[in-house]
């Protein structure tokens, strides 16, 4: 059975950094498409960065490229999201998902259907 369980979110000033992390369990990390998305409320759930752990190829929105980075660290079976230069517009819930147990994928090609998902982390950022 895959478990996901995100932590690392809390409350920042803008202009600030957090780091994300999302523990694996079930799952292939180092063999898989996985992803960070987000979900502020009143807003729709919006992909913020995948990731294809086999090759690294990434995919990240607009909104966030250049101020975050998903990476995996294979031996801890984690995956993270690193996150700079913070906007009150980043505040949302966090949440990480996987492709499947072990999938590829091409991140930039989407829609990717996500079968599994962490019960999400809130990151606040205030201006």
């Amino acid at each position: 059975q895959v478990h996901l369980v995100e932590s690392g979110g809390g409350a920042v000033q803008a202009g600030g950094s957090l780091r994300l992390s999302c523990g694996t369990s079930g799952l292939f990390i180092g063999r898989n498409c996985m992803a960070w998305f987000r979900q502020a409320p009143g807003k729709e759930r919006e992909e913020v960065a995948i990731i294809n752990t086999r090759n690294n190829n990434t995919y990240y929105s607009d909104s966030v490229k250049g101020r975050f980075t998903i990476f995996q660290d294979n031996a801890k079976e984690t995956l993270y999201l690193q996150m700079a230069s913070l906007k009150s517009e980043d505040t949302a819930m966090y949440y990480c998902a996987a492709l499947g147990v072990s999938s590829d994928c091409l991140p930039w090609a989407r829609p990717l259907t996500f079968r599994h998902w962490g019960q999400g982390t809130q990151v606040t950022v205030s201006s």
